[in-house]
């Protein structure tokens, strides 16, 4: 079996009306137009020569078309190749740019998508869920937190907070740092928050790297987060500010989680190493795909650093896959469910119409682990919803 086809669908589907950007983003009013103009994937298929298909989606926020013509240029590498063997694969594609310079961003996501189609091939060709090759099924049911409570007017927030635990979910995420300088009013909503929820629900924060290099600031808000029981802080300043992270890490007494801007082992590596982060938040549509996603669960482990895999902005394809992760991991610590899409008046069908069938299934603060009775990431693509959200 080797592969014969490799096809891209990079899809936008562009929001009705401008909105301002629901989370914290530098130069928020220059950008958020075209950083949060609209819902974006680029999907991955190959078929093999025998007809099997695998499926994989590269994570992006801008230009999918980009990501497009890099799978097009990797492609005559791929073609031919043992889908059985996803790694040696991954070793030829990142050795085509790593000496170039190109060893994060648009290349590493483009590789992330052709690597998650071709495991997706391995485990439908012997006949397995996927988390059969991610270490097997650690568990039936996924600890799982409703995310996100955005940045909007308070009594949005807060009634959004009371939906998510009335759906059942005892643990939720707050996104804040949207202006550094004015961050006692995100300390006064945390607080708010923390009242209307009560003490029994888990809380943690996400600046989305709103204190950028001022990881003093950070610490100011992170002092101020511990006394409402703030279990954890994402990212609150540049995600390759080592030393920032470090300063942070070692002065404070809740939880930095970090991880999801990042790619490959290496950024990750050295994290670890360096002892900088308490909790770990790959996305493997970003990292360099589950090749890459493997080995940093494994060395987050070495490390004993739990992991939390992020899922964010991304199509249902990912989502799914992402269980399969969280179903294998043994130190996974709690999966994100992106409850809120980044408009309130346009749904996002790359997420809730790209899957021909839903596949999650959430109650009590658990998802479900996939089923064991469908062969790779187990979905099926509403190909209609490529069709129709295609761009060039």
């Amino acid at each position: 079996m080797k592969v014969a086809k490799v096809e891209v669908f990079p899809l936008f589907v562009p929001l009705s009306k401008p909105i301002d950007a629901p989370v914290s983003i530098p130069h928020a009013d220059k950008v958020q137009n075209i950083v949060f103009g609209g819902y974006r994937a680029t999907i991955v298929k190959i078929t093999t020569d025998d007809g099997l298909v695998g499926w994989g989606e590269c994570m992006t926020r801008f230009a999918p078309a980009a990501l497009g013509k890099i799978i097009e240029e990797l492609t005559p590498l791929v073609i031919g190749t043992d889908p059985l063997q996803p790694e040696h694969t991954w070793e030829i594609m990142y050795a085509a740019m790593m000496n170039r310079g190109h060893n994060r961003g648009f290349f590493i996501e483009a590789l992330s998508g052709i690597d998650i189609a071709l495991w997706d091939l391995r485990a439908k060709f012997y006949g397995q869920p996927l988390y059969m090759f991610l270490g097997g099924r650690q568990r039936d049911l996924i600890p799982s937190y409703a995310s996100s409570l955005r940045m909007r007017e308070k009594s949005v927030v807060l009634e959004t907070a009371r939906e998510f635990m009335d759906l059942g979910f005892t643990s939720m995420k707050i996104k804040l740092g949207k202006n550094p300088e004015g961050y006692v009013r995100d300390i006064k909503l945390v607080e708010e928050i923390r009242k209307a929820v009560g003490d029994e629900v888990t809380l943690t924060v996400d600046a989305n790297c709103g204190y950028h290099e001022d990881y003093k600031l950070a610490l100011r808000v992170g002092r101020e987060l511990e006394k409402f029981g703030i279990y954890w802080f994402e990212e609150p300043i540049s995600p390759d500010n080592i030393y920032g992270y470090k300063y942070l890490a070692d002065h404070l007494e809740m939880a930095i989680a970090w991880g999801e801007s990042s790619f490959t082992r290496f950024d990750f590596a050295n994290m670890f190493s360096e002892r900088c982060v308490d909790i770990v938040q790959p996305n493997p549509c970003r990292v360099g795909g589950l090749t890459e996603a493997t080995k940093i669960a494994n060395m987050s482990q070495a490390f004993h650093i739990p992991y939390a895999p992020h899922t964010g902005s991304c199509s249902a394809l990912c989502l799914a896959l992402s269980l399969h992760l969280a179903t294998a991991l043994p130190n996974l610590l709690t999966f994100e469910v992106m409850r809120s899409d980044w408009s309130k008046e346009d749904h996002n069908p790359l997420r809730h119409d790209l899957l021909t069938e839903p596949y999650d299934q959430f109650e009590n603060g658990f998802l479900h682990a996939p089923s064991a009775d469908r062969p790779g990431i187990g979905i099926d693509i509403n190909e209609e919803i490529l069709d129709r959200y295609s761009v060039s």
